[in-house]
């Protein structure tokens, strides 16, 4: 019996392992416990307490905590799969989602990959092969060179034949690993070892290849879904041009961009060149769209998306369970034309990366993690929040630094960016520095919410780096009748604890002087009808009703009758707020305690400058100078490794060294010495 045959004669699977960890292996056990079908992780010594072993029916362990040395190993994967007697497997995305071995072995042990056939695989793994094979079948593709690159000096030669800039791209990669882009000789020079390093570190591939790098470009791709009866489709676009280093950041479904006539367009060509490999499963098409509207093949993930959730969000499909339907043989259930789009969604990436530093990876204990709800909310929206952590679990180093995907959905763009602000104020998590001010911050940005997108955005919208959001007038007035009506519940509660002495009762005022964002405000405070009320000195009033009491971290205000999220931490005597990307500490003081404070000197910050400090943990994969050398602004100092991301640090300015005080090999937390300056 042919293996096609057994599939078509197969009803459904019966138990299902997951090639994969973290929010993914996650997503994918739910929905196969929907179907009724048993699942199997498989866990790195890393990942022994992870969400994804919690949730399976059955758990094998497959190595140390390196992907290079668990995930990512075929024959551990094919162990696990002769152990538990799973007859099918799902591999996510990354790892070896793409990796045309890993389903040709599945295949020889008679086991189904949930995924597209292996010829498929080669052909548009592979972004060579693919945009050869895209031209082909009529797709419009980006000028470039689709030869290998064999060393730096190769890649400098052919970057400058194309013409600055350039995009180095490894040939097997994702996820923006293995990406760089380059606007001279010198960072073609360092882009290509970069790119080849990350390529072999997280795809074991480190084939590397040059294209031209297109201008205020849009990163917009269209998922297709296809069975093995020859029935191919799509299922609209996705947006996906706020990033990061080549790291999709925010996505949402539709884009805000396209006419209806190039997105037909698009998805026309991204059917064709489906069919032209003999595709089936949920794949995407990947285009980059200038600003006439004209779109280039980028290359084809033959794979399950991160942001897939906005799709599922519009058409209703759930994209994992068709995988494994079309996996098991079954024809699609539903037409091209019965195939709907229905309102927006957003979806945030939460990363733990710091925004403050530069989005550098941060690793640590989840001292509090606590997302939003999710489901329908009473004004029609939807929350969705896909992860695979847990309060008090860790975020290791060894890997992806994605903690969670939130996403939103409403009847339109501006509800669901709405819908997405609300949620994300009300998303809490403490322990390492993580995303979640930097995604509040786009999505009050007036660009933002006209839809002005490109993969630029992040570079010029925060072109000095992530500083927080400063508080306008409206805003800060908001944050200081929060800080006073936090204050006034504390002294009640103080004045109560402390009881009476003799005849007299402690007794709270009612003025007050709040410091805030460098601002000192005069106000009083009240009872009203409504709860209480902020008066400033120009007379104007702010109602505030709220649920705070001392040691809730989130609280819920009702400011002028309009609703506001806002977390709470206590400072000592201060007050720290945040809120839509603001960041601040407030002082509520009398104003004989304001009079005596301001009189207080400033504590001054400790003087770096003549150090280079370990920006992130992680490890120290070369130093490239030593001490008595004479290094100039953007030289390359060290390079340093961390959640699957070269990173490499350079000279502020010029310089001679003092001293290195660590070896190549080392592994660093933050802020520790690399080396010193004279």
């Amino acid at each position: 019996m042919t293996r096609q045959r057994e599939l078509k004669e197969r009803r459904m699977f019966k138990k299902i392992l997951i090639a994969n960890r973290g929010e993914i292996a996650c997503r994918v056990i739910r929905t196969a416990r929907k179907l009724g079908i048993a699942t199997v992780a498989v866990y790195s010594d890393a990942d022994r307490d992870a969400m994804h072993v919690r949730l399976a029916d059955e758990a094998v362990h497959i190595g140390p905590s390196p992907s290079s040395q668990s995930y990512i190993v075929i024959d551990k994967i094919l162990e696990a799969i002769r152990k538990t007697g799973a007859d099918a497997v799902h591999p996510g995305y990354g790892f070896l989602s793409e990796n045309a071995a890993f389903a040709e072995a599945l295949e020889k042990e008679g086991v189904a990959f949930i995924g597209p056939p292996v010829k498929a695989i080669e052909a548009m793994g592979d972004k060579i092969t693919s945009k050869k094979l895209a031209a082909k079948a009529g797709v419009s593709t980006v000028p470039g060179h689709m030869g290998l690159i064999e060393d730096a000096g190769e890649a400098v030669r052919i970057a400058s034949s194309i013409g600055f800039p350039v995009m180095i791209k490894a040939s097997a990669g994702g996820g923006g690993k293995g990406m760089r882009i380059a606007w001279n000789e010198r960072e073609a020079r360092e882009g290509f070892q970069s790119s080849k390093n990350e390529a072999k570190s997280s795809f074991g591939d480190d084939r590397i290849f040059i294209e031209k790098f297109v201008t205020e470009p849009r990163h917009i791709e269209i998922q297709v879904l296809g069975d093995r009866h020859g029935n191919t489709l799509y299922l609209g676009e996705r947006e996906c041009s706020i990033q990061r280093r080549n790291q999709k950041v925010i996505e949402e479904a539709p884009s805000p961009f396209l006419d209806e006539t190039t997105r037909r367009a698009m998805s026309e060509q991204a059917v064709a060149l489906a069919k032209a490999v003999g595709y089936h499963s949920a794949g995407t098409v990947e285009f980059i769209v200038d600003a006439e509207r004209n779109f280039y093949f980028l290359e084809m993930n033959t794979r399950l998306q991160v942001e897939h959730p906005v799709t599922e969000l519009i058409t209703g499909l759930d994209l994992v369970e068709q995988m494994i339907r079309v996996a098991a043989g079954e024809k699609l259930s539903f037409t091209q034309d019965e195939v709907k789009l229905e309102g927006w969604a957003i979806e945030s990436r939460l990363y733990a990366e710091d925004p403050y530093r530069n989005f550098l990876p941060s690793i640590g204990r989840l001292a509090r993690y606590r997302p939003p709800q999710e489901g329908r909310r009473d004004d029609g929206t939807i929350i969705r929040n896909d992860t695979g952590v847990f309060e008090g679990g860790e975020i290791s180093m060894y890997y992806d630094p994605m903690i969670a995907k939130l996403c939103a959905w409403g009847a339109d763009r501006a509800q669901a960016v709405e819908a997405m602000a609300e949620a994300l104020d009300a998303f809490e998590v403490e322990g390492i520095g993580h995303n979640l001010p930097f995604l509040s911050a786009v999505m009050q940005q007036q660009r933002f919410r006209e839809g002005r997108l490109t993969t630029a955005y992040i570079a010029e919208e925060f072109a000095d780096g992530f500083q927080g959001v400063a508080p306008d007038e409206a805003s800060a007035m908001k944050l200081v009748a929060v800080a006073v009506t936090v204050n006034q519940a504390l002294q009640e509660r103080a004045s109560q604890i402390s009881g009476t002495i003799g005849n007299h009762r402690r007794v709270v005022g009612h003025e007050w002087i709040a410091s805030l964002a460098g601002r000192e405000f005069h106000v009083t405070s009240g009872a009203s009808a409504d709860g209480a009320y902020v008066r400033f000195a120009d007379e104007r009033a702010i109602s505030v009703a709220g649920d705070w009491v001392p040691g809730r971290t989130l609280a819920t205000f009702n400011i002028d009758n309009q609703p506001m999220a806002v977390k709470v931490d206590l400072i000592g005597t201060a007050i720290r707020l945040r809120w839509r990307g603001i960041d601040v500490v407030a002082r509520v003081r009398s104003p004989r305690v304001a009079e005596l404070a301001r009189l207080m000197p400033k504590k001054l910050p400790p003087d770096t400058s003549k150090m280079l400090l370990c920006p992130m943990p992680g490890v120290v994969t070369s130093i490239a100078v030593k001490a008595g050398d004479t290094v100039e602004a953007g030289q390359s100092l060290a390079v340093v490794e961390a959640m699957k991301m070269e990173n490499i640090l350079r000279a502020e300015k010029r310089a001679t060294v003092k001293r290195v005080a660590i070896a190549a090999g080392a592994s660093l937390a933050v802020d520790e010495l690399i080396m010193e300056f004279e």
